[in-house]
């Protein structure tokens, strides 16, 4: 038996590998469109309202969430309540880390990933950028960490928002991309494992 699924996890993993080095242009045009307008958006926000803070609003983990959102869509890990959730417990998780213990960076570092990304499996919001969300509040600069509990609503929540928003509207807007993921998407991938080997030999 554990011969038999560790077969069907390598079939399932060439199959996900082959969908994902398809070479498809339309698809390649959604995602720089979206991921373009989303970080743009927020880019815009940083440089026309909200100066004063520099670089706060523009965090490094918006571009992690951006290669799912917009280019893995039908991922599990990019789906809304991945997005907004996720991000947002880590960032608690993180600011209150470096409150406790603010002058310990090989503790508070460690300590909210790690708890960060048990909270998201917890709460079934796994998404990887949170750990990195989390990382940016205990290891980010002084005007980050001087913005407390304010990092969670902003830059996190909102540019989450953000990017949320575009993704509804880019990742929709061809027959051939849908986001949130249907219900069927499970059947969908067996269906497509079934039809993999056609699919390979065509390509040969």
């Amino acid at each position: 038996m554990i011969k038999n699924r560790i077969k069907r996890g390598l079939r399932v993993s060439r199959y996900v590998i082959y969908k994902e080095t398809l070479v498809d242009f339309k698809e390649h045009f959604w995602s720089f469109t979206g991921a373009f307008i989303g970080i743009g958006l927020i880019a815009f926000f940083q440089s026309k309202i909200l100066t004063q803070f520099e670089n706060i609003f523009l965090i490094g983990s918006f571009g992690a969430s951006s290669v799912l959102v917009y280019g893995a869509i039908q991922s599990p890990l990019a789906q809304p309540r991945n997005l907004i959730g996720g991000p947002v417990i880590s960032a608690f998780i993180g600011v209150t880390i470096y409150k406790l213990l603010p002058d310990i960076i090989w503790i508070t570092a460690p300590l909210a990933v790690s708890l960060s990304i048990v909270m998201m499996q917890i709460t079934k919001t796994l998404h990887p950028p949170g750990g990195a969300t989390a990382l940016i509040a205990v290891a980010g600069s002084e005007k980050i960490k001087a913005l407390g509990f304010l990092y969670v609503i902003s830059p996190v929540l909102t540019g989450s928002l953000i990017l949320l928003v575009v993704a509804l509207i880019f990742n929709n807007i061809t027959s051939h991309r849908k986001y949130p993921t249907n219900q069927f998407f499970t059947r969908s991938l067996i269906r497509g494992l079934r039809r993999y080997p056609k699919r390979a030999k065509q390509t040969v």
